[in-house]
């Protein structure tokens, strides 16, 4: 991260040397110039959007949101063009009931090109825009003053007449950012390269790469007091992106309270347990059942995952319409969401130093717990009239072999633990190796001695009730 100066945060050094700015571009001039369409998208989606001024709930008809690249591999985007709950496409038609309609304006998915798509920027930066706005950072924010000491640049967005007398310069993200964020209502970092810096800001990197709050600092807080929100992975998950943005936009609408936050600007609802707690192998950890090689069924802790410790919803969301996920489909967690990645966790699919404490334990407590779960298992695994008969009426059961005297013995005072606390009123008969008519020896006399059950229970019966009578 680039060092403050004075005080100062890395986006107010920037402005300082770069200046304020008052003249922007001759909109009639332009004509169609980067219009294929002859319209903006924001118009050209108008007519099929869901409501209108007079019928959408609420006091904002849409809200702007300005969607820049740091240093990124568009990985973000790819994520959240897929997600699903809410979509982006529905955001766009403000298809959610109370929710404002979403005027995206991205270097990618917009028709217009040039600077008939920096119009709505310039527009915001003169305070001229028709509706709120968001800012969105995908990627690190770098440190465009060690580019600027050789006549360069790390990452621009766009040309404005912003260089001397008037001249067209490249406008960086760094720049748009800085200008634009005071007046936000609300600033978005997406992905671990916008929330904490990520790869291009491992260590040794030559540009000063840092996060969207290093770059705008401690104390910054939008126009409606809301401080910078972080929403990391490599890539995110698509839909945690949608659903804190439409939140967000629920609050900005008056309908619902700002959603609670962690200390470092998560959404607290998807990010307050760690990636272990949901994860579908963390039952193995438990047994102290762990991987030998990728592709192994048990948990991946041996062979290189940060799970147990890494903040994360992958392994219960999933990664595109709630299927996949790293653990999900047998990769290792390597902490990709935490502030921390990639320089504390290398070298990758490696085992971490704190494992080999865990894993011991677990494998001293599963080599107890396992054997005393596989026993259970294979008792409930039998209906009780099964084992008053000694066979699995099953031709699959045939090679396996029946309970042995241990496990008769650990069952029998097992059920007596279990109906020890039993309530009923009448005492019940805990079940057992009890022999039945339909079992008793003789074939024909089976049946025989069974009628004469049946019949002695029907006489008794039957005299009862003569007695009654009389």
């Amino acid at each position: 991260m680039a060092p403050t100066t004075n005080g100062q945060t890395p986006a107010e050094r920037l402005l300082e040397i770069l200046g304020p700015v008052d003249t922007f571009h001759d909109q009639e001039a332009l004509g169609d110039f980067g219009m294929p369409a002859r319209m903006m998208t924001e118009h050209l989606l108008e007519p099929v959007a869901k409501g209108s001024v007079t019928s959408r709930l609420g006091p904002l008809e849409k809200v702007h949101a300005f969607w820049f690249a740091g240093m990124s591999c568009d990985g973000c985007t790819v994520s959240v063009t897929g997600a699903t709950t809410p979509s982006i496409e529905s955001l766009l038609l403000g298809a959610h009931p109370g929710l404002p309609r979403l005027i995206l304006h991205h270097p990618v998915v917009n028709v217009e090109s040039g600077p008939n798509y920096l119009r709505a920027h310039e527009e915001a930066i003169q305070g001229k825009l028709d509706a709120p706005y968001v800012i969105i950072l995908e990627g690190s924010i770098t440190d465009e003053t060690l580019a600027m000491d050789t006549g360069g640049y790390w990452v621009g967005q766009g040309e404005e007449p912003w260089g001397p007398n008037g001249e067209h310069r490249t406008v960086t993200t760094d720049e748009w950012i800085a200008r634009l964020a005071p007046g936000a209502a609300a600033s978005i970092a997406i992905g671990t390269c916008a929330t904490w810096g990520g790869v291009p800001a491992a260590e040794g990197n030559p540009t000063g790469a840092m996060s969207l709050m290093d770059f705008l600092g401690k104390d910054y807080r939008s126009a409606l007091g809301v401080p910078v929100v972080n929403i990391p992975g490599c890539a995110p998950v698509g839909d945690n992106f949608t659903e804190t943005a439409a939140a967000i936009l629920y609050f900005l609408q008056g309908f619902g309270p700002l959603p609670e936050f962690d200390e470092l600007g998560r959404p607290a609802w998807l990010f307050g347990d760690t990636v272990h707690r949901h994860c579908v192998r963390g039952a193995y950890y438990e047994e102290g059942d762990f991987a030998d090689d990728f592709g192994d069924k048990e948990c991946l802790v041996e062979i290189g995952c940060w799970g147990p410790v890494v903040n994360c919803n992958i392994t219960e969301r999933g990664a595109i319409n709630h299927h996949g996920g790293c653990m999900n489909a047998g990769g290792a967690c390597i902490g990709c969401t935490m502030p921390g990645f990639p320089d504390k966790f290398t070298p990758f699919y490696t085992r971490s130093p704190g494992s080999a404490v865990s894993s011991t334990a677990s494998r001293l407590m599963g080599g107890i717990i396992k054997p005393l779960r596989n026993i259970t298992n294979a008792h409930l695994n039998r209906e009780v009239r099964w084992d008053r008969e000694g066979a699995v009426p099953s031709a699959w059961s045939r090679e396996k072999s029946e309970p042995g005297v241990v496990a008769d013995v650990f069952h029998r005072f097992y059920d007596k633990l279990r109906r020890s606390g039993d309530t009923a009123r009448n005492p019940g008969e805990v079940w057992g190796k009890r022999v039945e008519a339909t079992q008793r020896s003789g074939g024909s006399a089976t049946a025989t001695m069974a009628a004469d059950d049946v019949h002695d229970r029907i006489g008794n019966g039957s005299d009862n009730h003569r007695a009654d009578e009389s």
